[in-house]
């Protein structure tokens, strides 16, 4: 025979607590997406820490911050090349001797 147990303030306190901070969506979210993963992880327990600490980012989130990556990247590459063009060009009418002309 079933027991019927009554709610108690705490623990319903508490899981309010958990569902108005989105740790029970979290935790289902990753929950569900371990159980659709068709070749199940090895370990089990890393595949949850893995995913709750990807803080709710989703892959479109992430693809657009690596995308900002390479950009930076690539600009931070030109801006390179172009300070030592400069300078070679600032050489040639600045020498480092000294020897400006008066």
């Amino acid at each position: 025979m079933a027991h019927y147990r009554a709610p108690d303030p705490k623990r319903e306190n508490f899981r309010r607590y958990l569902e108005k901070a989105g740790v029970v969506d979290s935790l289902t979210s990753v929950l569900v997406s371990l159980y659709e993963q068709p070749d199940k992880p090895s370990n089990a327990l890393e595949f949850v820490k893995h995913h709750l600490n990807s803080g709710g980012q989703t892959s479109a989130d992430t693809e657009a911050l690596q995308q900002e990556v390479i950009d930076l990247r690539q600009r931070c590459a030109r801006l390179v090349e172009e300070n030592k063009d400069l300078k070679s060009k600032l050489q040639r009418y600045e020498p480092e001797d000294g020897a400006a002309a008066d």
